[in-house]
């Protein structure tokens, strides 16, 4: 690993930072040196990461679905940097909202979009000026499932499919100003997204009518389990900060990072396989049945 730590060191925005991949990032740049100003929605969540950070740290209220917040965040941190500008911007926060397509309520649909990719570009805008003063880079928390869709997570997937376009695109902007662009690719990470998407599954499948259920009870409850194996076997979000770290500090970044064994099987499934053969692949996996 080419890095150049010990001499790249300055301020970091990272989103998302009250639990999981957002949290275990904002703890290990602490610990490397960098200024971090970890992304919260509640005091609480930013004094427990207090608890457990050196003196760099600073919690930063921050709703990305609000532009209000994202403004007074933008603001404060511009203030305590000043000239030097921000090293680093990760955009992290993000949301899970599974069920079928036919049956996801519009507005849960909109709410995904709205967190896992209006709010990431809301933040980016924010913060571009502080990112042009320090040459800093920005690391997008993307995800496997923005390579290969899988049933009832159509939603999410959309979203980050999407942030791969927007990374792209952004990386090809800024490059006039040395601004370098990176997503990370995990696969299954333990963090609280899994109960939380659970969750959000339970009242969903609340919400279904009759025929709802009558067309994919059997399809849903054999994803739930396919997802509980899949989390038993998750790796912990260590290696995702891991590689946030490369790309913000490494002298010559990777446009993309693929994080965990899962991800790296799906990348080229993705990559290779025919559609039809990989849809096959997919439900087999989870155990749906296919034929009608």
């Amino acid at each position: 690993m080419a890095t150049n730590e010990s001499q790249r060191r300055g301020a970091v925005v990272v989103t998302g930072a009250s639990t999981g991949i957002g949290r275990a990032c904002a703890l290990r740049l602490d610990r490397l040196g960098f200024q971090v100003f970890a992304g919260i929605r509640r005091d609480a969540d930013g004094k427990a990461l207090k608890k457990k950070a050196k003196s760099g740290l600073t919690p930063l209220l921050l709703d990305v679905t609000e532009q209000a917040s994202i403004t007074a965040a933008a603001e404060a941190v511009d203030n305590a940097v000043g000239d030097d500008g921000l090293s680093g911007l990760v955009n992290n926060a993000g949301v899970v909202v599974p069920g079928p397509l036919e049956f996801l309520p519009l507005a849960d649909l909109r709410s995904q979009i709205e967190v896992n990719v209006i709010g990431q570009v809301a933040v980016t805008q924010a913060f571009l000026p502080l990112l042009r003063k320090g040459q800093g880079r920005i690391v997008n928390i993307g995800s496997i499932g923005g390579r290969m869709a899988t049933p009832f997570l159509g939603a999410y997937s959309a979203s980050k499919f999407a942030m791969e376009a927007l990374t792209d695109s952004l990386r090809m902007e800024l490059k006039p100003w040395g601004i370098s662009v990176s997503i990370i690719e995990p696969g299954s990470i333990d963090t609280r997204m899994w109960e939380k998407g659970q969750n959000a599954a339970d009242v969903l499948l609340e919400k279904l009518p009759q025929e709802g259920h009558d067309l994919y009870d059997p399809a849903v409850a054999a994803m739930r389990q396919a997802t509980q194996k899949t989390a038993r076997d998750a790796i912990p979000p260590s290696a995702v900060a891991k590689a946030v770290v490369h790309a913000l500090t490494a002298d010559k970044p990777k446009t993309r990072y693929v994080v965990g064994t899962d991800a790296r099987i799906q990348a080229v499934v993705a990559r290779v396989v025919p559609d039809r053969m990989r849809d096959w692949l997919v439900a087999r996996e989870m155990g749906i049945r296919q034929s009608l």
